[in-house]
């Protein structure tokens, strides 16, 4: 079996065993650093049922969102449609390891694009900055600390820093807006909750200057 179809189906059986049903909420650091921006055109990576893509079509962006599972993006379809945005969304189906949607984006963002299968996240993320237009902005959250009551509680998690090194872009044509963790509450199975730390990189490409 290949790695890619061991990551396809991994997420394929994830959602397919998973209620088809959202929080119908956006996430609040996509909320947080991008309502303020000019509506363009955005793509989201590992888009799963579709909250943030349709969060982000209300506000009038014009939206490609990708994901790994056929079934998350029948979830995410299904929440454009009920929102009345499926004109605004353009699913699109993507191993990032062997395909990577085209275009150019003024909002490239990617909420906890992790999963137990290696996929080779920093070469993905790399290729999503590669797709920022001058001037555009590009969003990655992934966790920064695990819950107490979490199998991973005890991994170590890359630093803001370490986070954004990982990436190897050029600090010259890159501006670091915000880099650093954002404490949240979570809920665990039980019902129990705790504070953990989400790893914020909003990056802004800087426009090319012109010549004379």
């Amino acid at each position: 079996m290949t790695q890619s179809l061991t990551s396809a189906r991994f997420w394929d059986d994830r959602y397919a065993s998973a209620s088809p049903h959202s929080s119908g909420k956006p996430g609040t650091v996509l909320v947080r650093f991008t309502e303020h921006l000019p509506a363009g055109r955005a793509l989201e990576l590992g888009c799963a049922r579709g909250d943030d893509a349709v969060w982000l079509a209300k506000q009038g962006w014009q939206v490609k969102a990708v994901d790994i599972a056929q079934q998350a993006l029948a979830y995410a379809a299904d929440n454009a449609r009920r929102n009345e945005v499926a004109g605004r969304i353009r699913f699109e189906q993507h191993d990032l390891s062997q395909t990577f949607p085209e275009g150019e984006y003024d909002l490239v963002t990617a909420s906890f694009l992790e999963s137990p299968v290696d996929f080779g996240r920093p070469q993905v993320l790399r290729k999503a900055a590669a797709l920022v237009a001058q001037g555009g902005s590009l969003l990655i959250t992934s966790h920064g600390s695990a819950a107490t009551w979490s199998d991973h509680r005890h991994t170590p998690f890359p630093t803001p820093e370490e986070a954004l090194a990982e990436l190897q872009l050029d600090a010259g044509e890159w501006e670091s807006v915000f880099v650093g963790n954002i404490e949240r509450l979570a809920t665990g199975p039980a019902g129990e909750t705790g504070k953990i730390l989400d790893t914020v990189l909003l990056l802004k490409r800087r426009q090319a200057l012109r010549r004379s």
